[in-house]
């Protein structure tokens, strides 16, 4: 009977759910029915029992900045709540529609009582966790008592000091009970779905995080769950777009109890820790009554989701308007940028890309939360609602456990203050007064730095800067930064780099994977034990290889989806290929690796070939799977005509067959040869990419890593723009794409400058630099008449 309306009768969370009840069962999606007490009931309640007047002389000398004063208070109004009985016939009703739910469900129905206030649940007010919520209720006098209880919870610390701050007046503010009927969670999993990227406000993934139990685990933050990545806009048709998957460590998970307290939480075993609480077909099914639910209020959604144990179904329990990201206006891109780095005390997931810095308090219990102060840092083991007064005056939180979703990371964006969540032990590493910087500034992990360290912020209206004839693309090179990269004005990627994917995320030798377990001179090496470990899970190693390799690919070319996104193809020289994981086995020691056993060299060689498939197959996972049709691929450091025709054979051979579902297969243009060459080297390939990095010194024999000759290194050289100029005019003449995605135009405006007025088709630029570069460029082309 309840529809979206009905927001200010039962409050957001029931009027959402009813509206689901309603309108999104006919689509497919299970939502558990119930009932709600109304708003108009708690009203009633007070009215009838004199609890209003009583509660409006408690709060009439109320101090929310006096946490003491603020404690006092509030025990009080909940006290009173708690010892006053609801009035008969509003019990009767209730009662009445209990016995309703056992007719649908069965006798033995155990319940989930929650508060929707309100104001609740509101794009412009999220009360996130302000209310309580009571599970597996069971027997009518536990769940009058569960009402009375959430009655009680408007009057918790967190939920007053919330609407002072907010200014709604704490007796206008009404309070529904949902009443529903529990999913089997309990020895199944659940937890939090959002519409969006909840740091950067890309919206076209859904994420899910969960872990095994109920969920509430997952939404107070007391463990690390499992997070998945689900592509939007290929979603619909036959792909599987799972952009990620990552393992959380779920220590614990909350089960039924006998007795007093209903619930409680139980270690969990060795397997569930190693295992993802929901299959690939469970990731999709969910990610897509996400985008239903999304399309159905037209914003994006904080959902709650849950899967039974008993009958493996699964049901989405709760869908609220996202508040953070929702409110952040397009236009406006705020850069948070660290002067300088300091040691590193711990790490952990980073909520909100900001920078704070402070003294650090340790807190161990709410009870201890008067002791803070204004602008000092928090650092915990986990937060829960009773936190939030001092997390509003924090210049940056940092807790040992939590994932994304958890509370203190809700709470963070929504106060936009930075955050680090998961970061282990750092109660123990960091003691109270030290000076630490937190830095969620740098990609999805974030750092805790000894010391307070300078930063600045930098913001850019991007509805002043106009777009460019020359393609401005972006050179990404870590996949974390690819969500918020996205909102830069850009044309595409034109340099995405495998290597920090294999050295951040994979590790290890992709031949190491290979060889794995094959009898050798070390069997219980160090490596062998590190990659047992990283890949525990894999029975297939080269799989791993693939996998991961594919998630970053993926996340990079979903974030600029449908634009072009180059990657090219793995680029270490044998020294660095040698500091992976088992790498020494597999790699020669050269004098001089900059011009040694590198790019195209290594693909068609009989002792690398198996691995380069590998990075075939990833590739070719990320466009046939998952739908990213827009990647193009790029060979590096290609020295002659034939190397480029070996290679084009490898990815024919590899399934990668240029020409088909649009795939371009691009060259660098790095070295002398390539422009000599240019013209037999563009009847093989779709186009160049210029790397002016390596093409530089070996056009002026001057090697980039030595400090010795780096006065005579530089882009701007006239041998080095003669070559430029010469293979801009060949790509020209023969029709074909010229980019060029080295250093030079990031660092030298003037550089930038040039290369438009020589023709060039796009310039790929370090994400910090396209504001200032794209601005050179649109002068460049009013000067010479290309605008």
């Amino acid at each position: 009977q309840i529809g979206i309306k009905d927001v200010p009768k039962v409050g957001g969370k029931n009027a959402s759910l009813g509206e689901m009840y309603q309108k999104l069962s006919r689509e497919g999606i299970n939502v558990p029915n119930g009932f709600a007490v109304s708003a108009q009931a708690y009203f009633y309640f007070l009215k009838k029992t004199g609890l209003k007047n009583q509660i409006k002389k408690i709060l009439g000398n109320l101090n929310v900045k006096d946490l003491d004063n603020l404690m006092r208070h509030g025990a009080q109004a909940r006290e009173l709540i708690l010892k006053t009985e609801l009035p008969k016939d509003l019990q009767r009703q209730i009662i009445s529609a209990y016995h309703k739910l056992k007719e649908q469900y069965g006798k033995n129905v155990s319940l989930a009582v929650r508060s929707s206030a309100t104001a609740e649940d509101l794009a412009e007010a999220s009360f996130a966790g302000q209310q309580e919520t009571y599970l597996n209720v069971a027997g009518e006098a536990d769940l009058l008592l569960a009402c009375r209880k959430c009655f009680a919870s408007l009057f918790t610390n967190r939920a007053i000091s919330y609407r002072a701050d907010k200014g709604f007046d704490h007796l206008k503010i009404g309070l529904s009970i949902g009443v529903q009927k529990m999913v089997r969670a309990d020895i199944g999993s659940s937890g939090i779905i959002f519409t969006l990227d909840t740091e950067s406000g890309f919206k076209n993934v859904v994420l899910i995080s969960g872990a095994w139990g109920l969920g509430e685990n997952v939404v107070k933050g007391r463990l690390v769950p499992d997070e998945f990545c689900v592509f939007k806009e290929t979603l619909e048709g036959k792909f599987k777009p799972i952009i990620y998957k990552k393992l959380g460590s779920k220590e614990i998970k909350m089960i039924y109890a006998r007795g007093q307290e209903p619930t409680k939480n139980v270690k969990t075993n060795k397997t569930e820790r190693r295992n993802f609480v929901l299959t690939d077909k469970e990731i999709l099914q969910l990610a897509k009554w996400a985008v239903v639910i999304e399309k159905h209020y037209g914003k994006p959604m904080d959902i709650e989701w849950a899967k039974d144990g008993k009958n493996k179904r699964l049901f989405i329990l709760q869908a609220r308007p996202e508040t953070v990201q929702a409110k952040k206006s397009a236009n406006l891109l705020e850069e948070y940028i660290l002067g300088k780095k300091g040691k590193i005390l711990a790490s952990g997931a980073a909520i909100g890309a900001k920078i704070g810095a402070g003294q650090a308090k340790l807190i161990k219990s709410a009870r201890e939360i008067k002791r803070f102060r204004p602008g000092e840092i928090l650092v915990t083991d986990m937060t829960d609602p009773d936190w939030e007064p001092i997390m509003k005056i924090a210049a940056g939180i940092a807790t040992n456990r939590g994932g994304r979703t958890c509370h203190a990371a809700i709470v963070s964006r929504e106060l936009g203050i930075p955050c680090i969540v998961g970061a282990e032990n750092a109660t123990k590493k960091i003691k109270t007064g030290r000076g630490i910087t937190i830095s969620c500034a740098e990609g999805e992990t974030g750092f805790i730095y000894d010391g307070i360290l300078p930063y600045k912020i930098k913001k850019t209206n991007l509805k002043k800067i106009k777009r460019p004839k020359t393609k401005v693309m972006l050179n990404i090179g870590s996949p974390d930064i690819a969500f918020a990269s996205s909102f830069i004005p850009n044309d595409g990627v034109g340099l995405a780099r495998e290597e920090f994917i294999i050295a951040d995320r994979i590790k290890i030798h992709p031949l190491a994977l290979l060889n794995y377990g094959k009898a050798r001179k070390h069997k219980n090496t160090k490596a062998q034990k590190q990659i047992t470990e990283l890949t525990a899970g894999y029975k297939d190693k080269g799989q791993y290889f693939i996998d991961k390799l594919c998630e970053g690919i993926a996340q990079i070319a979903c974030a600029f989806y449908p634009k072009d996104v180059i990657f090219r193809f793995s680029d270490f020289k044998t020294n660095e290929y040698a500091n992976l994981i088992g790498g020494q086995e597999f790699e020669p020691k050269e004098e001089n690796p900059m011009i040694g056993w590198r790019g195209a060299s290594r693909y068609y060689s009989p002792a690398y070939k198996k691995a380069f498939l590998l990075e075939c197959e990833a590739i070719k996972k990320a466009r046939s799977i998952i739908g990213l049709k827009n990647i193009k691929v790029m060979i590096p450091f290609c020295r002659t005509v034939a190397e480029g025709k070996k290679v084009i054979e490898i990815l024919n051979e590899a399934g990668l067959k240029q020409g088909k579902d649009g795939l371009e297969v691009y060259v660098m243009c790095e070295i002398p040869s390539d422009v000599i060459l240019a013209e037999q080297f563009a009847e093989i390939f779709d186009g160049f990419s210029i790397g002016s990095n390596d093409l530089t010194q070996l056009t002026l024999g001057v090697d980039r890593d030595s400090a010795l000759g780096s006065h005579i290194y530089d882009e701007r050289n006239e041998a080095v723009k003669k070559l430029l100029t010469q293979v801009i005019k060949t790509a020209k003449k023969k029709n074909k794409k010229i980019g060029i995605c080295g250093q030079a135009p990031s660092d030298f405006p003037d550089f930038a400058r040039f290369l438009v007025k020589q023709g060039i088709d796009s310039i790929s630029l370090n994400p910090d630099t396209v504001v200032k570069t794209t601005l050179e460029i649109l002068k460049e082309e009013k000067r010479s008449g290309k605008a």
